[in-house]
């Protein structure tokens, strides 16, 4: 399924498109001092191989810069620079080669420094990230709006456009963030509303998982649906590689990027489950993620509805009378030991990447459908009727 996003301008990070119809890009920043080359792109490298398109890292003096200027030839992605108060550091990122700047308009605050740096970028192909933020708002907006309501935030941006809109100057991409979920996403509306230029997504300062997931989640995912948004980032409190994995994770599920990983499924388990669900789900996990198929794979606790249930997953398996039923979407291929799940379920996914479905499900075993459904009505007899067999169930009633 698909969603009809909102048309927007294009700009290029680098040699990322972002909006006009370009897939949703992911960016995270890195956590390391840019004066430490080898450490930030050590950290980089980890972010791309996450599946982050755009890189920010701090440029917040001249060690900095000089380190941007050692680190953006090695990059394997764009990087932008992230400027805070100095406008010295934004033209020193500049001549480091950055690919884009990001600008608060609550730090860098006097006119003619935006424009000067809105001419430097003009001259140079350089896009800008217009950063507000709801807890550095301009003291004069936040007094206007009685806080930062989303028509401040958007009023921020207007106004640093207005500002490169005098120096002919349009290559932006936008963001309104803030840590409160709902303020962040009506300011995400009505910025929409008032302007074509592609939109940056984010809360900001989410803070740790799991908390911070959902957050982060709730207002990204929120917009996205809406058609609202043209790239990500998940601004946790926490190893910035997992930002780059829950945002890739984020546009996968939601069918707006191709899946590149691993997207595991397992049930929740119950008493009708004849393992231990969350540790074969974790084992699974473990020995799949860093194989990166592009698969989705289901781990289920019972062979009376687990194949049927997870029928969408390209593969699964299936726990019953110790033993796993193997299935390739929905259709049961093999019977295993319950000790050889794991290891049946790699071995599949690697051949089922390999070869594709038709040549898997060929060479399915020819006894493991009825070898299966015996199995399964063995356990309807010990545990009870189907939970889903509704139709018995009325019969029952109708009865008395």
């Amino acid at each position: 399924m698909t969603y009809a996003r909102r048309t927007t301008r294009q700009i290029h990070v680098g040699p990322v498109a972002v909006g006009g119809g370009a897939p949703v890009s992911v960016q995270s920043m890195t956590t390391t001092k840019t004066a430490d080359v080898d450490g930030t792109l050590a950290q980089i490298y980890a972010l791309a191989g996450a599946g982050c398109d755009i890189v920010r890292c701090t440029c917040n003096e001249q060690e900095a810069a000089e380190g941007l200027a050692r680190i953006v030839p090695r990059s394997p992605v764009p990087i932008v620079a992230d400027i805070h108060f100095h406008v010295e550091m934004a033209l020193a990122a500049l001549e480091a080669g950055v690919q884009c700047l990001r600008l608060n308009p609550g730090n860098l605050r006097k006119s003619s420094e935006i424009k000067l740096v809105a001419s430097e970028c003009r001259d140079r192909g350089v896009p800008i990230r217009i950063g507000v933020n709801a807890g550095s708002l301009h003291p004069d907006l936040y007094e206007k709006h009685g806080g930062a309501t989303p028509e401040a935030l958007v009023e921020s941006a207007q106004m640093e456009l207005a500002y490169f809109e005098e120096v002919d100057f349009h290559d932006v991409k936008i963001s309104v963030k803030a840590s409160n979920v709902p303020l962040m996403v009506e300011s995400y509306r009505m910025l929409s509303e008032v302007t074509d230029h592609p939109l940056h997504l984010g809360v900001t300062e989410a803070g740790p998982p799991p908390a911070g997931l959902v957050k982060s989640t709730a207002g990204i995912a929120t917009l996205l649906l809406e058609g609202i948004g043209d790239t990500i980032r998940y601004s946790l409190t926490a190893d910035p590689v997992e930002e780059a994995k829950a945002g890739r994770q984020l546009l996968e599920s939601l069918g707006l990027r191709e899946r590149k990983g691993l997207d595991l499924i397992a049930c929740p388990s119950c008493g009708r489950a004849e393992i231990d669900v969350i540790k074969v789900a974790s084992d699974a996990m473990a020995a799949l993620e860093s194989r990166h198929l592009p698969i989705q794979v289901a781990v289920m606790g019972c062979v009376v509805n687990g194949p049927g249930e997870a029928r969408q997953a390209d593969l699964g398996i299936a726990a019953g009378r110790k033993r796993g039923h193997l299935f390739i979407r929905g259709k049961i291929v093999r019977v295993v030991p319950e000790d050889e799940m794991v290891a049946a379920l790699v071995a599949e996914a690697e051949a089922l990447v390999r070869d594709g479905f038709e040549a898997r499900l060929a060479a399915a075993d020819a006894g493991a459908e009825p070898e299966a459904e015996a199995d399964r009505r063995a356990l309807l007899t010990a545990q009870g009727d189907d939970p889903n067999a509704v139709e018995h169930k009325v019969d029952l009633i109708r009865k008395h």
